[in-house]
């Protein structure tokens, strides 16, 4: 089980309809099989995500977040770990909101 906790996570792109941004950090606390972040920074004002990792080091997550309109949104997300050459770790992660449109993306995240 790969252990994210203190790890910090920097978004290398986004598709269209997230709201994550690229300045943003997520830094990851690690329990047990619990992973947490609280996040903001772009167009997020406050978020926060708690995932369950498998022991390959995949994490099944749920966020919510308010975002600069105001509005809570929620959704689900899948990250598929990738260890990179330099032993740093790129999350590969397909996600769906739970609010609004209920559309899906994908995104790409490298730990700093």
């Amino acid at each position: 089980m790969i252990n994210y906790n203190n790890k910090v996570f920097v978004p290398l792109s986004n598709s269209e309809n997230g709201e994550v941004d690229p300045g943003m950090q997520f830094v990851y606390q690690q329990a047990g099989n619990i992973v947490t972040s609280s996040y903001a920074g772009g167009r997020i004002r406050s978020g926060h995500l708690i995932a369950l990792v498998d022991e390959h080091g995949n994490l099944d997550m749920r966020y919510h977040q308010v975002n600069d309109k105001g509005e809570i949104t929620t959704g689900i997300c899948k990250s598929t770990p990738e260890q990179l050459p330099n032993g740093k770790i790129r999350m590969h992660e397909k996600w769906q909101w739970t609010s609004g449109d209920r559309s899906e993306g994908e995104s790409l995240l490298e730990e700093l």
